[in-house]
């Protein structure tokens, strides 16, 4: 695997429309364990990328010298204890494109705020603390966050999953001859361990850059040979990362936020209620037929409105205002789907009497075999029911089995029975009601629901759909 020219000499870099538009802003994640300096990162990216103004820069500063952990640690309690609780995100921009960061705990109790910042992410920078590794050890054992990270990102189909190896500054005095060398030998094994781990674990790393966000080698600007790495710098890796491509491929979906009554006539040639969502696949357009779950009725789409309510056409990943061509029973959290064309059948001798294959809507389900991220404090236990959220529509969800938990250590499933707080698996889902799901790898929408405890309302696991 070669990680650390694949960005740099990609020949399909280039700028414009599509899955590597550099013109849209890339929204990307910082992860990592508890002080591998994620948010000192994202200080010096902004230090550095002259993102940052006098005054922020003065209320941050002592003796001179900026903390740059308080860009981004904005809550009282962050500050105070030195770790990063909530998601703080950040704009800024470099002249050659935009960037929205958003800055993840590190602590496993807010993985859950880790893995939403994740779900909409273009790209994550891991960061691995240097000085908490047996660097000297060419077979060293990385950290549980750094693999708890890197897996649910790769399960949230981050799309750039970049390793970003922090610290090394303090292991190289310059001052001491005998000492140096050191931070190229801590490099060269944990770059070799992180791809280890990557191959293992199915990871498709972009580039692995060893960095000092303190000191600001390899942030910003390159520090040519440093460590023996002679590519570009984290900056220049991340404009060159495209975004996610918006699943435009796909027959359309349409889950329902809010329902505006704008008429109140008594002419019902058309609808007189505006739908309106983001589109989660496929185009919405006048003229596309839908079936509505969970009723089943059927219409057209009369009218296509954007977030102006100019009309037009309005693709996945964009908010739209939908009004079909009759009065149909649609409320919050219903879908409109398109139907799914057939496949086209094995022609066979005994085939001339058979009826023509009808197109049909996404067929829904109450059972979903499924991978979870388990994030609440009380296991997930099979037969226990939650509340389950599938795009807005709410639906109980019980556990028929825990089929395996996998083991971050040695990526091996293990049979369990339940599923503590932090951990991965793969789970039975029964719904009381079907849902239209599709595989995650297919569609992140129709592939994603969160589990909500019926209780205490807690957000308790992320689940994506299996193929």
């Amino acid at each position: 695997m070669n990680t650390t020219t694949s960005v740099a000499t990609s020949p399909d870099n280039t700028r414009t429309n599509g899955p590597f538009d550099q013109q849209s802003a890339l929204k990307f994640i910082t992860c990592g364990s508890v002080d591998d300096g994620k948010s000192t990162l994202i200080g010096r990216l902004l230090l550095d990328s002259k993102s940052v103004l006098q005054d922020q820069l003065a209320n941050v500063s002592k003796s001179g010298e900026a903390d740059l952990a308080q860009f981004t640690d904005g809550l009282s309690a962050e500050r105070e204890q030195g770790i990063t609780i909530d998601v703080a995100y950040r704009y800024f921009n470099t002249a050659e494109r935009k960037f929205i960061i958003g800055d993840a705990p590190g602590h496993e109790q807010y993985t859950r705020n880790m893995v939403t910042a994740a779900s909409s992410a273009d790209a994550a920078v891991v960061l691995v603390d240097a000085t908490k590794l047996q660097w000297q050890d060419p077979a060293l054992s990385l950290l549980p966050q750094t693999r708890r990270h890197s897996l649910l990102c790769q399960l949230l189909r981050v799309p750039s999953i970049v390793f970003a190896v922090n610290k090394l500054d303090a292991l190289e005095d310059a001052a001491k001859p005998e000492t140096a060398g050191q931070a190229t030998v801590a490099f060269t094994h944990i770059r070799g361990a992180l791809e280890k781990f990557a191959q293992a674990a199915g990871i498709e790393v972009t580039t692995i850059v060893p960095i000092s966000a303190l000191k600001g080698h390899n942030v910003v600007d390159a520090a040519e040979g440093w460590c023996g790495y002679t590519g570009p710098s984290l900056l220049d890796i991340l404009e060159l990362l495209p975004v996610t491509p918006a699943d435009t491929a796909l027959p359309f979906a349409f889950p329902v936020q809010w329902v505006e009554k704008f008429s109140s006539s008594s002419d019902t040639s058309q609808g007189r209620r505006i739908f309106w969502g983001r589109v989660a696949n496929g185009v919405a357009q006048i003229g596309q037929q839908v079936k509505v779950l969970p009723s089943g009725q059927t219409a057209t789409v009369a009218q296509v409105l954007g977030t102006t309510r100019k009309p037009g056409i309005v693709q996945a990943g964009h908010s739209a205002g939908v009004v079909l061509d009759r009065e149909v029973d649609v409320s919050r959290g219903d879908w409109l789907l398109a139907p799914v064309p057939p496949a086209p059948a094995a022609i066979t001798s005994d085939d001339d009497f058979a009826d023509t294959p009808t197109a049909t809507s996404l067929p829904p389900s109450r059972e979903i075999s499924a991978t979870v991220a388990w994030m609440d404090d009380e296991p997930l236990v099979a037969g226990r029911v939650y509340w389950a959220l599938h795009g807005h529509r709410w639906v109980k969800a019980r556990v028929k089995r825990v089929v395996h938990r996998l083991d971050i250590n040695t990526l091996a499933e293990e049979n369990a029975d339940t599923l503590p707080a932090n951990s991965i698996g793969h789970i039975e889902l029964l719904l009381q009601e079907p849902i239209a799901a599709l595989p995650f790898a297919q569609s992140r929408v129709l592939g994603s629901l969160v589990l909500v405890d019926t209780a205490t309302h807690r957000t308790a696991g992320a689940v994506l759909v299996n193929g």
